[in-house]
C-alpha cells in the first residue's frame, strides 16, 4: 500500500519556531514581524555581503575549497542574488579602484540596517531561501568573502 498524502504527524514549522532556531542554534538576533511573519535581524555583530548569483557561486566554490564552512548563504531567486551572512569585520576599503570594481559587480556590504532571513511564512513580495542554511553560530569573515570576490573580478587583484 502506498501513501498518497503527507504523513499525519508532519511537523509544521512556524515563524516562531524558525526564529527560535536562528536565535538558539545560530546566535542570530532575529525578530518576527507580527503582521507578515518575516524574520529579520539588525546588522551589527553579524553583517552580510550580497552579490549576483553567478559571482556568489564562484565565491562559494573557492571558499569551500579553502575549507571555510559552513557558509550561511541566503538566496534571492527573483533578484538573482545571494547574501553571505558574515562576521562584521569588514573595514572600509580605501582603494577607489577596488570600490569601483565591487560597485560595478553589484557587490553590497551590509553593515547596518535589517537583514531578512528565510521564513516559513508565505510572503509573495519577499522570497528568501537558503542556498546553504545557517546551522551553527559560525560565520565566515566578511573581509575574506569580500577579498575572495575581488579576486574573481576583472581588473587588478587585491593585495
Amino acid at each position: 500500500m502506498t501513501q498518497n498524502g503527507p504523513p499525519t504527524n508532519t511537523f509544521a514549522e512556524t515563524p516562531r519556531s524558525r526564529c527560535d532556531f536562528y536565535r538558539r542554534i545560530c546566535s542570530l538576533p532575529t525578530v518576527i514581524d507580527p503582521v507578515t511573519g518575516r524574520i529579520t535581524m539588525r546588522a551589527g555583530l553579524v553583517g552580510a555581503v550580497m552579490m549576483p548569483t553567478d559571482l556568489a557561486h564562484r565565491v562559494k566554490t573557492r571558499l569551500d575549497v579553502r575549507g571555510v564552512a559552513p557558509l550561511p548563504i541566503i538566496g534571492h531567486p527573483r533578484a538573482a542574488m545571494w547574501t553571505f551572512l558574515v562576521r562584521a569585520d569588514i573595514r572600509p576599503i580605501a582603494d577607489p579602484e577596488q570600490v569601483a570594481r565591487l560597485w560595478e559587480a553589484r557587490v553590497v556590504v551590509i553593515r547596518e540596517g535589517d537583514i531578512a532571513l528565510p521564513s516559513p511564512a508565505s510572503d509573495p513580495l519577499m522570497v528568501r531561501t537558503w542556498v546553504s542554511p545557517a546551522i551553527s553560530a559560525f560565520r565566515p569573515s566578511g573581509s575574506v568573502v569580500v577579498h575572495c570576490a575581488l579576486g574573481l573580478l576583472p581588473g587588478r587583484h587585491p593585495r
